[in-house]
Order: C-alpha cells, then sequence, then structure tokens
C-alpha cells in the first residue's frame, strides 16, 4: 500500500497508465478513503482527497477534478450529497459516485442527476469500473 493520509493532498498518476482525469475521493474514514484512492491511483488517475465537504470544496475550487467520488456522511457534519449539489452548480457536467454504510440508495430528490450510489462495503474493483464508465460516458 502506499502510505498518505487521506487530506487535501494530490497523488502522483503513474505516467504508463491507460486512464486519464482527476478524481477528488472524499471520505473521512482514513482506511476506506486510502483503500479507494490507491485502487484509482493505481488506474492511472490523478486522485485528490478530503475528508469533508469543507475541504471538498475548496479543492473544487482550486482544481480541475473530472468525477467526485463522495461517502454521503462525512466529518465536522458535513454532507455528501450536499457537496455534490453545490459542486455541480460549479461543474454542471461532473461526474458524481456517492457511497455510504448506512443507506441501500438514493432517491432521484436526493441524488444529483446522472448519479451513481455505491453501498458500503464495496469492492475497489467496482468503484474502478463505475469511474471507468462515467469517465468514457462524459466523453
Amino acid at each position: 500500500m502506499i502510505p498518505f493520509a487521506c487530506t487535501a493532498a494530490a497523488l502522483p498518476a503513474f505516467p504508463f497508465a491507460p486512464h486519464t482525469g482527476t478524481i477528488l475521493v472524499v471520505e473521512d474514514e482514513a482506511f476506506v478513503c486510502e483503500l479507494a484512492a490507491e485502487a484509482l491511483l493505481d488506474e492511472g488517475y490523478r486522485v485528490l482527497t478530503a475528508t469533508d465537504a469543507d475541504e471538498a470544496e475548496a479543492i473544487l475550487s482550486s482544481e480541475q477534478v473530472d468525477l467526485l467520488f463522495t461517502d454521503i456522511d462525512l466529518a465536522r457534519n458535513t454532507n455528501g450529497i450536499a457537496l455534490a449539489h453545490r459542486a455541480r452548480r460549479a461543474l454542471p457536467r461532473l461526474p458524481v459516485v456517492y457511497t455510504s454504510g448506512g443507506r441501500d440508495g438514493l432517491s432521484p430528490a436526493e441524488a444529483v442527476s446522472r448519479s451513481v450510489f455505491v453501498p458500503k462495503p464495496y469492492r475497489t474493483a467496482q468503484i474502478v469500473a463505475v469511474t471507468h464508465d462515467l469517465l468514457r460516458d462524459r466523453g
């Protein structure tokens, strides 16, 4: 495993990997964040991480992000659903992947359009496949 803290940090992509793009992983559980980030790094994506919605919004305002992967219930009483809605106001085509261990899904009224929900616990292969699909569909 690559040792790193899941805070607002940029992690380098592998230059030989076939996939490109920047993924923002928003997760307040350090181990879960590390697993998701490492799986995406292994695919060649540039990965940024944040532990709450406030950190994520700072990253979204200063970095080009191609996909938002966010837990729903985050640290400091922040919320991935609200984060995704605010992000979409600024970036209308931003693909969003929600995840949660406390829910089975999201209603269409809660989620942003054209988003995906992946329940926890998930396999890293699931998030890699969803990421590939959303970024490919986005063109």
